[in-house]
């Protein structure tokens, strides 16, 4: 597949089948994940890997918009790790880039992905942060829904010339 395609053509995807995905391909997501780019290359994430169903139906409780992991057969949450990286903002970017890269590889490898935002919302930072045990130094920064998509989504024109400035603004 080539690189744009994917990233012109990915749409968040919050209807799934009911069938997991293989631990193959969560792998090669992971991979992509871990090769994402990071403020000085810090690689400052940890991922949380889910496939219990009792679990992914938790993560409903302490998120407000995850009810799409009633049908989603894996989740990731991104979390930044503070030992590599104690400011939170690069905690933040580096982690976004990770997400980016596993809603893309999802795509290209034939599933369909939703990212959750986690942080900065306290009440949403804490609730996952209580529901997974995590040590003070982990932050949890997004949640990806993940399976095989029961849904297709238009792709609607996102590119504005307007929003485009050189030079200046």
């Amino acid at each position: 597949m080539e690189t744009l395609d994917a990233i012109l053509n990915r749409r968040s995807i919050r209807k799934f089948k009911p069938k997991s995905v293989e631990e193959e391909k969560t792998e090669k997501i992971l991979k992509a994940a871990m090769y994402a780019p990071s403020a000085r290359n810090t690689q400052s994430w940890q991922f949380i890997v889910i496939t219990k169903r009792e679990i992914l139906d938790e993560i409903k409780k302490v998120h407000p918009y995850a009810g799409m992991l009633s049908e989603a057969t894996l989740a990731i949450v991104v979390c930044g790790d503070k030992t590599h990286e104690p400011n939170e903002g690069y905690l933040n970017t580096n982690c976004s880039a990770a997400t980016q890269n596993i809603l893309l590889a999802a795509y290209a490898l034939g599933l369909g992905s939703v990212w959750l935002g986690v942080y900065p919302r306290e009440e949403r930072m804490k609730g996952i942060k209580d529901l997974f045990k995590l040590p003070e130094h982990i932050i949890p920064i997004s949640l990806i829904a993940l399976g095989y998509p029961n849904e297709s989504k238009e792709n609607p024109e996102r590119f504005f010339q307007d929003k485009i400035h050189y030079d200046k603004y």
